[in-house]
């Protein structure tokens, strides 16, 4: 019998991807749509939910065709998805009513924070781990039914569905066969009872949205139905589910306690597993469903960067650095070594720990023989220095799970960089594991559906697929790691506007 296949749809924030893997891991074959961006005001963000389909469909098909493989030979399919993007569709038609709303999306921030100045913000990160913020999809969907011309009336008639992206994926694959999502992207709504693992009647009360629009919410590695058999030339089993950062932990084999890994794209996302220990956080992160397998939900710490990678563009493009990363990094190496100059990138604000949206990028510390090399090499350090903010709260806020902690894994652009790895462990003071395969969401979400499909018989199994990773050790001092935080801090303080 010929080996087993799983394809992997990653639908991003940016782009739609196929990947289709063999049970060892290994990528086999891969495409790629790039995903149009709609901005119909200042601060909103959109997307075509109709596009996603279809996007989806033809990097599905591709991927098979570039690898000589026919659907019937893939055991199973897993989606991993743009977490708190939303939709909202007509039950008897299949349309959606609105394009969809998309994470980064700014326009309930009016409703956040009148909730907030009511009070209501305690009660909702206790019931959901997150905070009162217009990433999430709650108030997302409170806008939709609220603006859409008959939407609530039509909601409260049962006539509209809703969820997130993968929801909407696996309706639109199954010919409506399905409504269902999995734990981690319900986790991430404002909806969600993290600690009972269903949906919250108050939060949906508080946000007057109807019970009977919101899907199913199941295991990540669960019978999420089959594709329509014309979509694909045959019925594939949908086995695997995870937002996609919970994709990530699940690509870099972060199973059990302790273990952690920073995506580093444009932002920098950073997750720890706590076990079965939900940690309410006290430095304002997020307590979020890690996974959810066989009934038992483990559960993660998560901090959001927002300028990681985007700071090097920033070199790039305000300085007229070519070469993208690889040009500001070339640069920075011939900064001296103790120039002592601070970048704080908060072009859009600070995000965990901090939670400052008015605070504003600055530069400190420079003297008449600094010069670009040294902003350049101070670009990269902050994306260490923020990385050694996360772990600090993360530390006191799980201190259990992150005394068993050995390393960080790191993927996303900027891990491809030996030297910024090795700059991240310097800062930190923590191992870094470097991936050797970088997309490794897309695996993620290939080896929950491995473990629905029975590919894998058990997640030990299933993470012995993962890539290698290089380690790298910290080489820098104490003292001098320590002195570059006092730095950091420091000019944090001086740009922030809440204390």
């Amino acid at each position: 019998m010929a080996e087993p296949l799983i394809l992997a749809l990653d639908q991003g924030t940016t782009s739609t991807r196929a990947i289709l893997f063999d049970a060892a891991g290994r990528a086999v074959s891969e495409a790629a749509r790039p995903l149009t961006q709609h901005y119909p005001e200042d601060g909103w963000v959109e997307h075509d939910a109709e596009e996603i389909f279809e996007a989806s469909v033809a990097v599905m098909r591709e991927a098979l065709e570039r690898a000589g493989r026919t659907a019937g030979e893939v055991a199973a399919i897993g989606i991993t998805n743009q977490r708190e993007t939303v939709v909202v569709w007509d039950r008897a038609s299949g349309k959606p009513i609105h394009r969809a709303i998309v994470w980064q999306d700014r326009r309930t921030a009016a409703t956040c924070e009148r909730l907030r100045a009511a009070g209501s913000e305690p009660r909702v990160t206790e019931i959901t781990g997150l905070l009162l913020d217009p990433y999430f999809s709650g108030t997302k969907i409170a806008w939709l039914l609220g603006e859409v011309e008959g939407a609530r009336a039509a909601a409260q008639a049962g006539e509209l569905m809703v969820g997130t992206i993968d929801a909407w994926l696996i309706w639109k694959l199954s010919g409506g066969a399905r409504h269902v999502t999995d734990a981690t992207n319900a986790s991430r709504t404002l909806l969600f009872d993290i600690k009972t693992g269903a949906w919250s009647p108050e939060m949906l009360d508080l946000f007057d949205i109807p019970a009977g629009v919101l899907p199913t919410v199941c295991d990540c590695a669960h019978d999420f139905g089959e594709t329509l058999p014309e979509l694909l030339g045959a019925p594939v089993p949908i086995r695997g589910v995870a937002g996609d950062q919970q994709a990530a932990l699940m690509g870099q084999g972060c199973v059990r306690a302790g273990e952690m890994k920073a995506t580093y794209g444009t932002g920098c996302f950073m997750l720890v597993n706590t076990g079965e220990h939900l940690a309410p956080s006290r430095s304002r992160l997020l307590t979020t469903v890690a996974a959810r397998l066989g009934g038992r939900t483990t559960y993660a710490l998560e901090g959001s960067i927002f300028i990681a990678g985007a700071a090097l563009q920033w070199v790039n493009e305000g300085f007229g650095v070519e070469g993208g990363g690889a040009g500001a990094e070339r640069l920075a190496q011939t900064a001296r070594p103790d120039h002592g100059v601070v970048l704080v990138p908060a072009f859009t604000g600070l995000g965990a720990p901090w939670w400052d949206a008015g605070a504003r990028g600055a530069v400190f510390g420079l003297t008449r023989d600094s010069g670009l090399a040294e902003i350049a090499r101070a670009a990269f350090d902050s994306c260490a220095l923020q990385t050694r903010d996360l772990i600090e709260a993360m530390r006191a806020d799980a201190p259990g799970a992150f005394g068993k902690a050995t390393e960080l894994r790191i993927d996303g652009g900027m891990s491809r960089s030996a030297w910024f790895a090795q700059r991240l462990a310097d800062l930190t003071g923590v191992a870094v594991g470097r991936a050797s395969y970088q997309e490794t969401t897309a695996l993620g979400a290939a080896l929950f559906a491995g473990l629905g499909a029975g590919v894998y018989p058990d997640v030990e199994a299933a993470v012995a697929a993962r890539p290698s990773t290089e380690r790298l050790e910290p080489q820098l001092d104490g003292h001098g790691r320590e002195a570059a935080y006092a730095r950091w801090l420091d000019a944090v303080a001086r740009v922030r506007t809440r204390m």
